[in-house]
């Protein structure tokens, strides 16, 4: 077998650090699950595994256990689990995420949280000394730790958005499973503590990238309720679901499964008759990027299905003008990307798992996308690293020396599938802790990561154009004051240039669109836009039933407001931050012409701009590039900010 990075003789020219796992043979929302991996649980993370270091010479070292964490045998009150080490920028510390304790006898049940400790006396010759992470929550799931650029740390929790212990868990939009809430950003020195994004249904791997951006996978799951579903469809109400009043504690529970947002599933065949729509299912993990401080999130470089996927539907069935997606037969795609990191030899390059969802402990096919600033998602192409359905690989580790490392039936390996160990074996026993369960054998490894300095990259920030400083210039609105007065407020400012242009490559939805002041460019069916409506991510739907409902709630989309479209074809809103966000286009009566298919967390204070409803890559559906036109509506909205140091008029201004 023939791979990318195959070589004669792999080495490693600095040490790699990795962690053992003893194996957990379920796969749903376990420790090597694709979701819901975070869970502290003993029967989601074994006991038994140790974060270690191999040098160059390929001498190993237990990392833990010259520490004093960990031990073989029974578990119990030192027994750990480790994952995701993360190397500092200088190349001598490291974050990683170990979880502390067992149950110690039968049918005593414990709950054990992931925590994020740093570990220095990395070299051969010196003994490690780890420490727990100050300032942390302290009774959530914390994973997936980096550094930033200013060493504040990044990492995913299930702490509720908002800190509300009566929200916890968060359920994901599939199966209503925990999952952790978003990407966190932590100063251990100050304990400011802010989430960067609020994703529904969970975000992982995160990393920072040489040119400053912070690159995750995030999984975009933006539908209706399948389990209310099936509730409604056979009438068992076996998952119990139902809607709470609101977000609050003491909120009101409601016989009622009420969606607004998207439109139903194909499933719901009751609701799509009589309609023009075909129902809508989006289930994918993506690669995402956002800034150090939340700002400017995005799939990694605005890419999306219609470069990545190989199918799926349109949205209405009575326009001949939209039709299914299909992708091109020259073009490789990829369904899901996992644990991406960059390749370090080829900045731009990003490496990750395209796995399925279960059945393989997020094991696929290796890919790569190219993807530095600036580039085109038209101009990338999915490459094969490793062989197409051949689940066996993940974990990605690129060298600086330009090899390649990688997991392969759960085992350390270079391209060329030499080892990195002589396999690591244990011998543990546990309680469930109703059963005492036993494992004497080879251990995974997982999670590689170089140890080596690195150049510490600029924080990447986003300005503001010129299109939309030119409108603050003409209106004299200080973009700074502005901004300041938003993040007193807890509102961001969302503006598109024209909701009316989309790209090329969407026939999906409606892109034949008009304003009362803009003509439609294309012959055939014309859709009217006359508004924008908001919706904000509230955590209101819950399971188990009325009477003794289960912990935790599920997001559903609520409306949080309407904004004009401008003749110009330009919208420009306030809206909640630090919330997840979507939004659809409505014609004069209020029904919905193009849906947006994602979440997005805007922060207090930001100010985003997007050129349209998905964006112009290249050309738009005439084949124009991107608009260059000063919003229309953002100047309305900056006329009415100036009339008042409070909220704006009610229309331009979605509620919290």
């Amino acid at each position: 077998m023939k791979l990318l990075w195959a070589v004669l003789f792999a080495v490693a020219t600095n040490p790699i650090l990795f962690v053992t796992q003893v194996p957990v043979e379920q796969d749903f929302t376990t420790i090597g699950s694709t979701f819901g991996n975070h869970r502290g649980e003993i029967d989601s993370a074994a006991r038994g595994g140790d974060l270690w270091i191999r040098y160059p010479d390929g001498s190993l070292k237990n990392l833990t256990r010259a520490a004093g964490f960990g031990n073989d045998g029974r578990q119990g009150a030192n027994a750990i689990a480790v994952r995701e080490p993360s190397v500092h920028w200088n190349g001598t510390k490291a974050l990683f995420s170990m979880v502390i304790g067992a149950p110690l006898e039968q049918y005593r049940y414990r709950t054990d949280y992931w925590q994020i400790y740093e570990i220095t006396g990395l070299g051969k010759d010196q003994t490690p000394v780890i420490r727990r992470i100050g300032n942390q929550p302290a009774d959530y799931n914390n994973v997936s730790p980096v550094y930033a650029t200013d060493d504040r740390i990044l990492f995913t929790s299930d702490r509720p958005r908002n800190g509300a212990r009566h929200l916890y868990p968060q359920l994901d939009e599939y199966e209503e499973a925990p999952t952790v809430t978003g990407l966190w950003s932590l100063n251990e020195v100050t304990g400011e503590l802010r989430i960067l994004n609020h994703s529904p249904s969970g975000v992982f791997s995160p990393s920072v990238d040489s040119f400053g951006r912070v690159i995750f996978t995030r999984w975009d799951h933006l539908q209706r309720d399948q389990q209310a579903d099936s509730d409604d469809l056979d009438g068992s109400d076996v998952y119990g679901t139902f809607d709470y009043a609101d977000e609050s504690e003491n909120a009101a529970k409601l016989a009622q499964r009420t969606e607004v947002f998207p439109e139903p599933r194909a499933a719901r065949t009751d609701l799509l008759e009589g309609t023009n729509l075909e129902g809508l299912s989006i289930n994918h993990f993506f690669p995402w990027e956002i800034n150090e401080d939340g700002t400017s999130e995005e799939t990694l470089n605005h890419v999306g299905r219609h470069e990545l996927h190989r199918y799926f539907n349109r949205s209405h069935n009575d326009d001949d003008a939209l039709r299914e997606f299909i992708g091109r037969e020259n073009r490789n795609s990829l369904l899901n990307m996992f644990q991406i990191r960059e390749d370090p030899a080829r900045p731009g390059r990003y490496v990750g798992t395209d796995a399925p969802e279960f059945g393989t402990h997020a094991s696929g096919q290796i890919v790569a996308l190219q993807a530095e600033p600036g580039r085109s998602p038209d101009d990338m192409d999915v490459e094969y690293v490793t062989p197409k359905n051949v689940n066996r690989y993940r974990d990605p580790l690129p060298l600086a020396n330009g090899e390649l490392v990688f997991v392969h039936d759960f085992r350390l390996k270079f391209a060329d599938l030499q080892t990195l160990t002589p396999g690591l074996t244990t011998d543990v026993s546990w309680w469930t802790p109703d059963v005492l369960r036993t494992f004497n054998g080879t251990l995974w490894e997982l999670n590689p990561v170089e140890v080596r300095a690195r150049p510490r990259p600029a924080a990447r920030t986003t300005p503001l154009e010129e299109p939309e400083a030119r409108v603050f210039r003409e209106e004299g609105v200080d973009p700074e004051a502005f901004r300041a007065d938003l993040k007193k407020r807890g509102l961001a400012a969302v503006v598109a240039r024209d909701v009316t242009r989309r790209d090329a490559a969407d026939k999906q939805q409606p892109y034949n669109l008009r304003t009362a002041g803009k003509p439609a460019a294309l012959p055939g069916k014309a859709y009217d836009v006359a508004h924008m409506q908001f919706f904000s991510g509230q955590q209101v739907r819950g399971t188990g039933g009325t009477a003794s409902p289960r912990a935790g709630r599920r997001v559903l989309a609520r409306d949080a407001g309407t904004v004009n479209v401008a003749a110009d074809g330009s919208i420009a809103a306030l809206v909640p931050a630090n919330r997840a966000m979507s939004w659809q286009t409505t014609n004069a009566a209020g029904t919905p012409v193009v849906r947006e298919r994602y979440w997005l967390t805007f922060q207090a204070g930001e100010v985003r701009v997007c050129n349209s409803c998905h964006g112009v890559n290249t050309r738009d559906q005439i084949g124009q590039p991107v608009t260059q036109q000063a919003p229309e509506a953002l100047r309305t909205l900056l006329r009415e900010w100036k009339g008042t140091t409070r909220t704006p008029s009610k229309r331009r201004s979605a509620r919290k």
